[in-house]
């Protein structure tokens, strides 16, 4: 089994292998005027593939990039090339650390072998490894996707108490309502009793996964207990995941998605909200 986390060094070991799939899983908001795929056609891995986190979404959901239902997940899947049983890596070069989302969809699907690429495209260019342009040809898979709902958790759920801790993975203007939320319609603040934790204080500088004590220390900062069952939300449930990555990574898999997230609380004039920093 791989770890959740692969380096630079061990992905260049492993390029070529008929059982390893690389993904780009890269996505930006829409105001850095990126386009994910565009450079990614540009400039990837070898070999690797390109995961559309908002063509792989639920498009009637209402929200941004919801989690699809488990027969067009697999079908996404099965058309890109993925197998439930392949060895999965996936990276991206996007300031939000998409592939953290990608990470949790894959295993929420059923995916088996599911691993970051500790550092992303940025470190790997860096250390001056190799890259390539253009698509990849077809590759025989079928990705048997069944959903794990306990995973998950939803509005009306967290309405009613979930007894649980909500950890929001936004910046701390955001939390607090200083900074309004970059979506039209959605109120400022956080939901009554959750803790702030940035996705960012999970990282270094170049990218990586900051060491399992430097974890602990950020989320001990938070007030939260990583070793403890959490729900991890953030703007659209993209960088959320990231909390829910480094939960993981300390041996705590008792944590939830609230998938709707702020645009889905935020957007909802009944739902009760806060401003200020937490408690």
């Amino acid at each position: 089994m791989m770890q959740t986390l692969v380096s630079t060094e061990w992905l260049a070991e492993q390029l070529g292998a008929p059982d390893l799939m690389v993904l780009d899983a890269s996505w930006h908001m829409p105001a850095t005027n990126r386009s994910a795929r565009q450079e990614f056609e540009a400039r990837h891995i070898p070999g690797a593939r390109f995961f559309d986190i908002e063509a792989i979404s639920d498009h009637d959901a209402g929200f941004p990039h919801m989690l699809p239902s488990a027969e067009l997940f697999g079908a996404a899947m099965t058309d890109l090339g993925v197998s439930n049983g392949d060895r999965i890596v996936v990276y991206d070069d996007s300031a939000l650390r998409t592939s953290a989302r990608a990470w949790f969809m894959l295993r929420h699907f059923g995916a088996s072998q599911v691993a970051i690429l500790d550092g992303g495209l940025g470190k790997w260019v860096v250390e001056g490894r190799p890259v390539e342009a253009g698509t990849p040809g077809y590759r025989d898979a079928r990705f048997d996707a069944v959903a794990q709902p306990a995973q998950v958790i939803h509005k009306d759920e967290l309405l009613r108490g979930s007894g649980v801790q909500v950890v929001d993975a936004r910046g701390a203007k955001r939390f607090s309502g200083e900074e309004n939320d970059p979506r039209p319609g959605i109120a400022p603040g956080h939901m009554p009793g959750a803790r702030n934790l940035p996705y960012s204080a999970m990282y270094r500088d170049d990218g990586t996964f900051r060491s399992p004590d430097e974890l602990r220390a950020a989320f001990a900062h938070a007030k939260v207990d990583p070793t403890r069952p959490f729900v991890a939300s953030c703007g659209s449930g993209l960088t959320a995941n990231t909390l829910i990555v480094a939960a993981h990574l300390l041996g705590n898999d008792e944590t939830r998605l609230y998938d709707g997230s702020w645009s889905e609380w935020g957007s909802d004039p009944a739902t009760p909200k806060v401003t200020g920093p937490a408690d």
